[in-house]
């Protein structure tokens, strides 16, 4: 073999031997981690509207929660777990006076709480009223009648007429909502056991719904028959009363009312 061949051959192994050991390099080497420093910004829970909120929505149900906000973002009127940590909480049967949309900071002066002014009308759904009527406990279902129950409102007169009295009820308004009740208890001197005394119950009606339980009272006794919270399960409100007798229903606003007292008739109209 000439020297020339051995030469080349021997330039060959040297080659050889000096890729497999770079190669053997490369791929032995640990991967480099690259470090990103990335600058975030502070932020700071507040209570915002998850979902939107309609004028007289209660924020319960999953309508308001905590999200980050940017610190420096935060006004003093929004509502921030730092402050009030618990505010998600006491906050859930307050109603919105206007209303809050999706993802939209939630400030007080737009909430209505149960015991502010101005609660009942923020709960009453367009185009209705709220009207009182005096029940006791024995007109009141003994006491077990609660906001948002739905109840039949029932009048019983008494009538004298020639020497004989006569007792009749009838169902004047069905499938209406109960939005409070204003009761009051008392010690029964003799038994010393609290009672319920005296009471309202504040009703959900429409403008003529109302007008004709309010001339019905002046004609007898009104009595509350509550009703079960199954007859209205799966139902939408559309669907529920409140709904006028059949009597009344088919009655003009403005129709007159004759109340017999004492075998005395008097007729009562609304334009008087």
């Amino acid at each position: 073999m000439s020297r020339t061949r051995i030469l080349v051959l021997g330039l060959a192994i040297v080659a050889a031997l000096l890729a497999a050991y770079l190669a053997q390099g490369f791929l032995g080497a640990p991967p480099k981690s690259e470090v990103v420093e990335v600058n975030t910004a502070p932020v700071t829970d507040v209570l915002v509207a998850l979902k939107d909120i309609q004028m007289g929505d209660k924020l319960g149900g999953g309508r308001a929660g905590w999200q980050a906000w940017p610190t420096n973002a935060v006004m003093p009127q929004m509502i921030s777990r730092k402050s009030a940590p618990d505010a998600a909480s006491k906050l859930e049967q307050a109603r919105a006076r206007v209303a809050i949309f999706e993802g939209e900071p939630i400030i007080e002066k737009k909430l209505v709480l149960p015991n502010q002014n101005g609660f009942m009308s923020a709960i009453l759904p367009k185009g209705m009223r709220a009207i009182s009527v005096r029940i006791s406990e024995e007109t009141g279902a003994g006491g077990f009648i609660l906001p948002n129950d739905r109840v039949d409102v029932i009048l019983t007169r008494k009538r004298d007429s020639g020497g004989v009295s006569t007792v009749d009820s009838e169902t004047v308004v069905s499938d209406a909502r109960v939005l409070a009740i204003d009761q009051t208890f008392r010690q029964d001197e003799e038994t010393n056991q609290v009672v319920v005394a005296k009471r309202t119950a504040t009703l959900e009606l429409d403008p003529h719904q109302a007008e004709v339980v309010s001339m019905a009272e002046t004609s007898g006794q009104l009595s509350l028959a509550l009703r079960s919270i199954a007859e209205n399960d799966g139902k939408a409100l559309a669907d529920v009363g409140p709904k006028l007798s059949e009597k009344y229903a088919n009655t003009s606003t403005g129709q007159d009312l004759t109340v017999v007292r004492y075998g005395i008739a008097k007729r009562y109209s609304s334009h008087q």
